[in-house]
């Protein structure tokens, strides 16, 4: 950047010098006997253009390097910052929005730096040097010429303001056309079986109509300061054409004074221009930047160490909650939780919708932090954890099978390449993902397409139980990991995940209480707070809710 503006700064330069040269060239060449200037004048004008042209090339090379580094960098950034967010920022903020702000933004912002070096480095050393020969030549002169130049301030002011309320507004509808656009693409089932194509397309339009007015309006605002520059600098030729023009006249000024001078005005009318349209590229420039900053200065919850104070010991950890309260923001989950997870057993969750099962996930993951109490794994609390070491404990399948638009490998493997290539055959045998794969014409190079649409639901489900039994965790969380699949590959998968549970503490949601009755214990949920707890004989030998949830599941 330095060096860009150093280039940008000897381009703007050789318009003062330029300007310059014209009064030796009228005065001396054009007069009689002036051949013998005619070479050095002449040189030093083509020199003068030489450098311009050298610099401009250089000086563009710099800042497009500079420009495209920042923003590539800015995207980076953004993405190593947001991956370090909690879920519940993402509760909050679409996937259409902060791709907006990590793309639209950082391209809209990049341009700052060019504004900013090619403003200064070029334009305003343009100017500078241009009036440095407009005052030397005639001060008066000078002062004529920017007579007009008070005239502009109250509509920079104005316009500046005006141009920043747009700017802002139309990141703001860019975002939620990404949104739109994110919501149609990832829904397109849900459209096309609800005929929703004439109602989506009318929001859509909604949205772009808005972006659209707000677009011709900065323009025409944008339009407005060169046009008014053109006025006044047309009121400032004016009064010098009047002013100098009959000192010329009288013989009081030579004719290559002028024509220096007023060259050097002619040529201040480009930069100006320039600098004037500045100002309302720099409130879009900054509009984008203070919704970048705003992304950077948003901080997860709670103060995880970024290294473990300590460690739960080798081996299957017990999972304790005590006193446990989380709340969303429009409403209450967990109520004071307390409950036990043996090391080494498996403990399943069942309630009704609602009732807290998922949030329990959610908080062993590290995905949210609990409000009040503490939650411990072997024996250590996860505030003492770093979150990635509290993660490395965990391996996890949930219900909706969350697959990347890579191949089956890179899903499987998620960037592990040292893991043992006859572990990976086993884990696919295990969970009947080699059942499928053997009759691809790529195997597991065959790409799973975006969200894993190459795959059918049972398939999807199957290369997310392998990934999880490839982690090898202590801590294994099923999250109704059998949903998707036939009743034949259930029972085979069931089987492997039975297989993968021994040795391990796994937790287990599940909305079929036929798939829990073999847990070692099961914790019954209702509003966030525990109500039973035991194994299936016992609890439906009391007769309490999970009885109650069991005959009606078979009513059903």
């Amino acid at each position: 950047m330095a060096l860009a503006f150093l280039v940008m700064m000897i381009e703007g330069s050789t318009l003062g010098f330029l300007s310059y040269m014209l009064e030796p060239l009228f005065d001396r060449v054009f007069a009689p006997g002036g051949s013998g200037a005619l070479i050095w004048v002449g040189g030093a004008i083509l020199a003068l253009f030489l450098v311009r042209a050298i610099t401009s090339i250089l000086g563009r090379w710099l800042l497009a390097r500079v420009n495209q580094h920042s923003a590539g960098t800015m995207q980076v950034d953004l993405i190593r910052h947001l991956l370090t967010l909690d879920a519940s920022f993402f509760q909050t903020h679409s996937p259409g929005t902060l791709i907006e702000r990590v793309q639209g933004d950082t391209l809209a912002a990049q341009g700052a730096s060019v504004l900013v070096i090619g403003g200064i480095g070029r334009d305003l050393i343009s100017l500078v040097g241009l009036f440095v020969v407009a005052i030397m030549i005639d001060p008066l002169w000078t002062a004529a010429a920017l007579v007009g130049a008070p005239l502009l301030l109250l509509p920079a002011v104005v316009l500046r303001r005006y141009l920043r309320r747009k700017a802002v507004l139309t990141r703001n509808q860019a975002g939620l056309r990404a949104t739109r656009l994110d919501e149609i693409f990832h829904g397109i089932q849900a459209v096309k079986l609800n005929r929703m194509e004439g109602y989506q397309a009318g929001r859509f339009q909604r949205i772009i109509d808005t972006i659209v007015r707000a677009e011709v309006k900065t323009a025409l605002a944008r339009a407005t300061m060169p046009a008014l520059v053109d006025v006044i600098t047309g009121i400032g030729f004016f009064a010098v054409l009047m002013l100098g023009g009959s000192e010329v006249a009288a013989g009081t000024r030579t004719t290559g004074e002028f024509m220096s001078f007023f060259t050097a005005m002619a040529l201040t009318f480009q930069p100006i221009r320039r600098l004037s349209d500045l100002a309302g590229q720099w409130q879009v420039a900054e509009a984008s930047l203070e919704r970048i900053f705003t992304l950077l200065d948003t901080r997860p919850q709670g103060s995880r160490p970024a290294v473990s104070r300590t460690l739960p010991a080798p081996g299957a950890p017990a999972i304790r909650f005590e006193a446990v309260t989380f709340d969303y923001p429009d409403r209450p989950v967990l109520n004071g939780l307390s409950f036990t997870a043996e090391a080494g057993k498996v403990t399943a969750l069942v309630g009704s919708s609602g009732a807290g099962k998922s949030t329990v996930f959610q908080l062993i993951a590290a995905l949210i932090e609990p409000q009040a109490g503490r939650i411990l794994i072997g024996g250590v609390d996860v505030q003492d954890l770093s979150l990635a070491d509290q993660r490395a404990l965990l391996a996890s399948v949930s219900q909706d099978a969350a697959l990347f638009d890579e191949t089956l490998r890179e899903n499987l493997l998620l960037g592990r390449t040292d893991r043992d290539p006859a572990r990976l055959a086993q884990v696919l045998a295990d969970a009947e993902v080699a059942a499928f794969t053997d009759a691809l014409p790529l195997g597991l190079d065959t790409p799973a397409g975006p969200r894993g649409s190459a795959l059918s639901g049972g398939q999807r489900q199957r290369v997310a139980i392998a990934r999880a039994l490839l982690a090898d965790a202590p801590v294994l969380l099923l999250d109704e990991a059998t949903s998707a699949l036939d009743t034949r590959t259930e029972a085979a998968v069931s089987a492997a995940l039975s297989r993968a549970q021994s040795g391990r503490t796994t937790l287990v949601i599940a909305h079929r209480l036929s798939t829990v009755k073999a847990a070692d214990k099961i914790i019954v949920l209702d509003h966030g707070r525990l109500i039973e707890e035991g194994t299936h004989d016992s609890l439906m030998a009391r007769g309490g809710l999970y009885a109650q949830l069991q005959e009606a599941q078979l009513r059903d």
